[in-house]
């Protein structure tokens, strides 16, 4: 089995007064794709990433490149561009070569600006699939960012049968202290003690050489394994959380130091060990502590946010929501000081922005721009503007197309930064 937990958390909200503030979700690009309810998506479907980079422009993925009759989706994926003025442009389609096999990757998942200037991405999917067995463990790749010099960096499991070099890369990529790109990956890597051949890895990419080199390999007996991402600490430290154990584990670029903790979830009564709490969505407070959301597995309207401080003490678990926040929980501190996050479907049917109180996890307000031309946000991001910028799944065009995504910004009172 690959992992004990979903990734995608069902987090829920808190009952009580709840203000709603009105907003309006402005369009700033439709995908549009051929045919009235399937065919192909030239600019691409289901945008899932968004980054604003140093030139001030947004970059992006959209997950695969149209749909089938038969319900599947057609594989592939794009990468593109977007000023603040709304131009949209196509930088690379993921596509199929020799035998209809993603040597290149396909399904990107995220971007990532290096210190060259250059965007570095991943992808769940492509790349090495051994036989046609699998649909592929995904690549990391760059591109600059007109759209030229394509390179696929690295391709996971290059090695059989335990992926040395790792499998299933988990959250962006980041820029570290020293110049490089780090990430890590839910499974593969060396260590012991895990199922799937394999614990997951911290991975370093050098610029200079497009090199990819194993940093780290998780052990069922350090960090628990199968982490599901890292994000950066404000002294450029790498944070990340663990399924197996749940531990919170921090990552030195600088020096190569690494530790963790286990964080002490209460383990519910009938629970085996600590395989009934998940954790996911992460992001650090003004006060330094790290914010997430955890769930209890198979208790319905069990979850809430909990805070930790870096050291894994002083664990706080809020109160429990009682309303569904639904699939795609993403966590985003904004410069109000509060933690926002989007929420694909709840009090409307075309989802909501949530801001959260990092004191004590309440509901402070629910945005509701979206409609029934753009909505199931995915992913915000707090742009120069001051405007909340994202990625819907959800869109409608006319004259005889599907709608496959939206990119969006929301008002939502924050100051330019």
């Amino acid at each position: 089995m690959k992992v004990k937990f979903a990734l995608i958390v069902s987090a829920v909200l808190l009952a009580g007064p709840v203000s709603f503030a009105h907003a309006q979700a402005v369009i700033a690009f439709s995908f549009i794709c051929n045919g009235k309810t399937f065919g192909s998506c030239p600019q691409g479907r289901s945008p899932n990433s968004l980054i604003q980079a140093s030139d001030g422009n947004f970059y992006g993925t959209a997950a695969n490149s149209g749909d089938q009759s038969n319900g599947h989706v057609i594989f592939g994926g794009t990468v593109f561009s977007l000023t603040p003025a709304g131009k949209f442009k196509l930088l690379h389609t993921f596509t199929a070569g020799t035998n209809s096999k993603y040597t290149n990757g396909a399904t990107p998942i995220s971007l990532t600006e290096g210190p060259d200037g250059k965007l570095y991405g991943l992808t769940s999917q492509g790349g090495n699939d051994f036989g046609g067995q699998f649909f592929g463990y995904g690549v990391v790749f760059r591109i600059n960012k007109n759209g030229s010099g394509f390179q696929v960096i690295h391709r996971f499991c290059s090695t059989q049968p335990y992926c040395i070099d790792g499998s299933y890369s988990a959250g962006p990529l980041l820029a570290g202290s020293d110049g490089n790109i780090y990430g890590v990956t839910n499974e593969g890597g060396g260590g012991s003690g895990c199922a799937a051949g394999g614990c997951g890895e911290i991975f370093r990419v050098t610029p200079s050489t497009a090199t990819y080199e194993a940093v780290l390999s998780f052990t069922s007996s350090d960090a628990g394994g199968f982490p599901v991402g890292m994000i950066a600490g404000p002294d450029g430290t790498f944070y990340g959380l663990t399924i197996e154990g749940n531990a919170l584990f921090q990552y030195t670029p600088a020096t190569g130091a690494f530790q963790s903790t286990t964080l002490a979830f209460p383990v519910p009564a009938g629970c085996p060990g600590d395989a009934c709490f998940a954790t996911n969505a992460f992001a650090f407070g003004t006060n330094g502590d790290l914010y997430g959301f955890y769930t209890v597995y198979d208790e319905a309207g069990s979850g809430g946010l909990f805070d930790v401080q870096t050291d894994g003490t002083n664990l706080q678990l809020f109160s429990e929501f009682t309303t569904t926040l639904g699939p795609g929980v993403q966590l985003l501190l904004g410069s109000d000081g509060n933690l926002w996050a989007p929420q694909t479907t709840g009090s409307s049917k075309f989802g909501n922005i949530l801001t959260l109180s990092p004191s004590d996890g309440t509901l402070i307000q629910t945005l509701s721009p979206f409609s029934s031309t753009v909505f199931a946000p995915v992913e915000i991001i707090e742009a120069n503007d001051g405007k909340q910028w994202g990625v819907g799944s959800g869109g409608v065009v006319a004259s005889g197309h599907f709608g496959g995504g939206t990119l969006f910004n929301v008002n939502a009172g924050l100051p330019k930064k």
